[in-house]
């Protein structure tokens, strides 16, 4: 259990108005209409907590977010970040005065007052952690942000921000074909009372069965879009393991998504895990995956899977 109270699922808003925080595909992704239909199919199955951050779609999935709240009169939980790629130009990093500047545009695009959690995207070697962690305490004392964390750090970056500040979440990616984290990282939040939140909770679509050894990758899917972060997971031994998981999830009359998700909420260390469909009919999952809880066997038979 986590001292920081946030709802177990999120809407991954990464997608709207470009893929991720990469430039080259700002104002692509979902258009706001997209969003907008996106957002409230969320809200009405009872998604109530929003992930975003500065660098997605350039501003735009924050603006796009801003904009729903304000036409709907709505408040979902709101995560966003911080940090910026490099090549996205000059203005990145955690620099103090750059984090109470990016905060400021944040809360302007989402047409807020303060967000609920605001993480560091990414570790900057450059900025000494005190210094980074200081501005976030000092908004936090102004009312702008209610707590904060990281992001993408591993276990020695979390110690050293424990060390230098109070740091109450961190969001890294894990999933069933991610599971890194699990070893040093998941212990270390427990033992502090970190809430750790998973992106990416499905790998990147591998954990749906859409993508299937020896054919070619659905169009529009990450694989096609951005395939580095997934290309490892392209063997042999992963497609075997999908098919196992695939005969498991049909025996229980779910889909392999909805399986894969209903795992990662089993485990109570998993404080929240944030989803990224494109389209409301791929938030079926979630549904499935709060409505039929894996059982202690399921999750034993899983980890046999892939453990």
């Amino acid at each position: 259990m986590t001292a920081l109270q946030i709802p177990r699922v999120a809407l991954g808003c990464g997608n709207f108005g470009g893929i991720g925080s990469a430039p080259e595909f700002f104002g692509q992704g979902l258009s706001e209409d997209q969003a907008f239909e996106l957002m409230d199919a969320a809200w009405e199955l009872g998604v109530t907590a929003f992930d975003t951050a500065d660098a997605y779609g350039g501003g735009r999935s924050e603006r796009a977010i801003g904009r729903w709240m304000s036409s709907r009169g709505l408040r979902p939980v709101l995560t966003t970040k911080t940090f910026n790629p490099v090549r996205a130009g000059g203005d990145h990093g955690l620099r103090p005065e750059r984090i109470a500047r990016a905060l400021r545009d944040s809360l302007g695009r989402l047409e807020v007052d303060q967000v609920d959690l605001y993480l560091a995207h990414d570790f900057d070697p450059d900025v000494p952690l005190a210094d980074s962690l200081g501005a976030f305490g000092a908004a936090r004392a102004d009312g702008a942000i209610r707590a904060y964390g990281v992001s993408n750090f591993d276990a020695a970056q979390l110690a050293a921000c424990l060390e230098a500040g109070e740091p109450q979440a961190i969001q890294n990616s894990y999933s069933l074909l991610d599971r890194g984290d699990e070893r040093d990282l998941i212990p270390l939040c427990a033992r502090n009372q970190v809430a750790y939140v998973a992106f990416s909770p499905l790998a990147g679509g591998w954990l749906t069965g859409k993508y299937r050894d020896g054919e070619p990758f659905p169009a529009g899917s990450r694989m096609t879009q951005r395939p580095g972060p997934y290309a490892r997971f392209r063997t042999g031994p992963t497609f075997d393991a999908l098919a196992r998981l695939g005969a498991i999830a049909s025996r229980r009359g779910t889909s392999m998504a909805g399986l894969a998700l209903a795992w990662l909420l089993a485990d109570e260390r998993v404080a929240q895990i944030v989803v990224g469909p494109g389209r409301p009919e791929h938030l079926a999952p979630v549904r499935e995956a709060l409505g039929h809880p894996v059982t202690p066997a399921e999750r034993a038979e899983i980890d046999t899977v892939f453990g």
